[in-house]
């Protein structure tokens, strides 16, 4: 039995990845890092929405094209081998999650169609659901919202963003309105933007179905970890590409640093640390749309806190290999190690959602 991504998933993976070598270099990411590149974000930005990413979690009868999750896992993989300086994970899976699980009739057909034609663009934060910081965290009260949510996902330039309270009510905010400050938080990761969100009695479209129902708020969490997991899972793969090449290219002692047997552990360790990855990760995008809340979560977990730690561990030995020029800006690996470790933190850290999924099984009892 063959499992793996199907032709059509290939392709859609296979495009992104040709849009980001042929329109985002490694030059051209350092200007967007360094805050010189807007236009050129924006070009970048508009020409993967034109290959369709937009419409990928949108349910057919409301102008999207209704795959699943899988097919967003394929572009995710796509995107972290590029390192993709574009919004994704909120905008394009999480978002589109949210509101079909979770809104009632009117607020699926006023937003999901608007996401499949591109009209408007979601922002997403869940942190204070999964795990909020002392001095943070959301009140909800006659369908106003006030406080204070960190680590929201592609809120820059979106129309509305959707944040949840410690109960995983999930609720839709106007970015323009009055009572709403956007301040961008500063990462390691300069590829992607993330933002602090205050809340000062701001009107609130609550999505009626996560009032009753916590478990909506938790399938949002599980799909933004398995997109991060393969976001890591690209990311990692290019990383030891350019391990490997480089291995072949660098002479030392009039050889190849690649010929010395160190180094070809080192590049064998990281292929076989990451192959069984793939699997997983496919797995868990498929269980998301196919299986019991509960295999689904537990795979969810698995795919997260594994690629964490496979990513670090790739990342570091990638870097090694490098020398000293795997520090260097010049050559520009950092942007890839750094993607890594912010993911590893996002949405939980390897540590809580691992005993998440002890918890799942009963290890804990």
């Amino acid at each position: 039995m063959y499992f793996g991504l199907s032709e059509e998933q290939v392709f859609f993976q296979d495009n992104v990845k040709k849009f980001l070598t042929d329109n985002a270099s490694i030059e051209e990411i350092r200007k967007i890092a360094n805050g010189e590149g807007d236009e050129l974000q924006k070009e970048i930005f508009q020409g993967i929405v034109n290959l369709g990413i937009n419409t990928l979690l949108v349910p057919e009868e409301y102008g999207g094209l209704g795959v699943g999750l899988l097919h967003a896992v394929a572009i995710s993989q796509a995107l972290g081998n590029g390192v993709g300086p574009i919004p994704f994970s909120g905008s394009y899976v999480m978002a589109p999650i949210a509101l079909n699980l979770a809104g009632s009739d009117d607020q699926k057909s006023k937003y999901l169609s608007k996401i499949a034609t591109n009209e408007v663009r979601f922002g997403i934060g869940l942190s204070e659901f999964v795990g909020a910081r002392e001095d943070a965290g959301i009140e909800i009260s006659n369908g106003k919202a006030s406080g204070r949510a960190l680590f929201v996902a592609d809120a820059e330039n979106a129309d509305h963003i959707i944040l949840s309270n410690k109960a995983g009510v999930m609720f839709v905010i106007d970015s323009s309105t009055s009572g709403v400050e956007l301040n961008k938080l500063t990462t390691v990761d300069k590829t992607r933007a993330f933002h602090e969100v205050i809340l000062k009695n701001v009107d609130c479209d609550i999505l009626e179905k996560s009032e009753k129902d916590i478990e909506l708020a938790k399938k949002v969490v599980d799909a933004g970890r398995i997109i991060l997991a393969a976001d890591t899972l690209g990311a990692s793969e290019s990383m030891i590409e350019k391990a490997v090449a480089y291995s072949k290219e660098r002479k030392q002692f009039n050889r190849t640093i690649g010929s010395f047997q160190a180094v070809k552990h080192m590049c064998a360790e990281m292929a076989s640390e990451l192959e069984p990855c793939y699997a997983l990760v496919w797995q868990a995008a498929h269980s998301f749309d196919n299986d019991s809340v509960e295999e689904s979560r537990l795979l969810a977990c698995m795919a997260k806190s594994h690629l964490s730690e496979v990513g670090k561990e790739i990342s570091k030995k990638s870097t090694e290999v490098h020398g000293g020029m795997g520090f260097t800006d010049l050559l520009g690996l950092h942007y890839w190690f750094k993607r890594i470790g912010l993911n590893r933190q996002l949405l939980g850290a390897p540590e809580l959602v691992r005993e998440e999924a002890a918890e799942i099984q009963g290890f804990n009892q």
